[in-house]
């Protein structure tokens, strides 16, 4: 029996992210940042700037008998837009969109009806928490701290 559902979310919310039309010229990275920040658009999974955790999670018994437990974990993410030069409203558009496209990929459609269960992993999960930041410095730069929190059973 799995101690948490933690691992098969994360990885089902990359393969997710990673197979959205919407996103496809993005760079969907598994933690924190690589040496290789080429690209000028990402969204990374389990990694915030300043966040001391991937995950926070909570479980308790789901009902007597302590046969199963319920689970609450907030997965973090951040994306960012970059660019050289200093047009802040432009880079805040295009995370802002990058954000919207990850909402997208996590409702259901026809082609993906287990979406927001995250194939599967979760009860459901849903985007809920955003932060975001700027910064002029070698061009623009803006990034959106967010969760997506979901609900398993274990």
């Amino acid at each position: 029996m799995a101690t948490s559902r933690v691992p098969a979310a994360v990885d089902a919310l990359l393969s997710i992210l990673r197979a959205a039309s919407a996103l496809s010229a993005v760079d969907v990275v598994d933690g924190p940042p690589t040496t290789d920040l080429s690209n000028l658009k990402r969204i990374h999974v389990g990694w915030q700037p300043g966040a001391e955790a991937a995950v926070g999670l909570r479980q308790e018994f789901a009902y007597a008998g302590a046969r199963r437990r319920d689970e609450e974990f907030d997965i973090v993410c951040y994306a960012e837009a970059r660019s050289g030069d200093t047009d802040m409203a432009a880079r805040r558009t295009e995370v802002f969109a990058l954000v919207a496209a990850v909402e997208d990929a996590l409702r259901a459609t026809d082609a993906a009806p287990t979406a927001p269960t995250l194939n599967g992993a979760v009860l459901w999960a849903e985007l809920t928490t955003g932060s975001l930041q700027q910064v002029q410095a070698d061009g623009s730069l803006a990034g959106l701290a967010f969760t997506v929190a979901c609900r398993a059973r274990i």
